[in-house]
């Protein structure tokens, strides 16, 4: 049983909505800082609407990457946190930065990862033809967007699917994936083994949402 919420630090760069989600979960964390890197970002008012701690660290005012993610890095662990989630963070991490953070840092990528890293994720999968696309929350590692997969979520491929139909099919289980992860990691339910994540509890296999 936890004895205290677990502390978590949320990044975003946009609208926000899987902060959002992560907010309306009421999950057993507490959320100490919303950072974002984009000062007007729609999340930031948001999270301030909320009542949540904010702080907004303007990339464009740092000489280049290493700069800017020592600085954020050093914010972030102001407010000592367990757990540090990315909600839509449009940023490559630095390889010093991740291994700061490493095996406390979650991040969810629109596709079934290792299938299309990186972005436009709907595009790519309806040029290839696919016909189940989905979610993925992974830990970050230095390799990008192919961290140890913690939960996927997948959804059908229509003929008559755009990008953008096909986005809010699919964000529509970020919403729903994303807090169940944090949730097994506040309650210490995510076992590492070879570079995979079990659920403790469970069959012993990933953990794999599908609808």
């Amino acid at each position: 049983m936890l004895t205290r919420p677990l502390r978590v630090v949320v990044l975003l760069s946009g609208r926000g909505s899987n902060l959002r989600a992560i907010v309306e979960a009421a999950l057993p964390i507490e959320i100490v800082a919303v950072i974002g890197n984009r000062p007007q970002a729609p999340g930031l008012a948001y999270a301030r609407e909320s009542g949540l701690p904010t702080f907004a660290l303007d990339h464009t005012a740092y000489a280049d990457r290493v700069a800017f993610d020592a600085r954020l890095a050093d914010e972030i662990e102001r407010h000592r946190p367990g757990l540090v989630v990315l909600a839509g963070y449009m940023r490559i991490l630095s390889p010093a930065f991740i291994e700061r953070f490493e095996g406390r840092l979650l991040n969810i990528h629109p596709s079934l990862l290792p299938a299309f890293p990186g972005l436009k994720t709907h595009e790519r999968a309806l040029a290839e033809g696919v016909k189940i696309h989905g979610c993925t929350v992974h830990f970050v590692t230095a390799t990008l967007d192919h961290g140890p997969i913690v939960a996927q979520a997948a959804v059908p491929v229509r003929a008559d699917d755009t990008p953008a139909v096909l986005a809010d099919r699919v964000l529509a289980q970020e919403h729903r994936i994303y807090p169940q992860a944090i949730r097994w990691f506040a309650e210490d339910r995510l076992v590492h083994d070879g570079g995979k994540v079990n659920l403790a509890g469970g069959s012993g296999s990933q953990s794999v949402l599908t609808v």
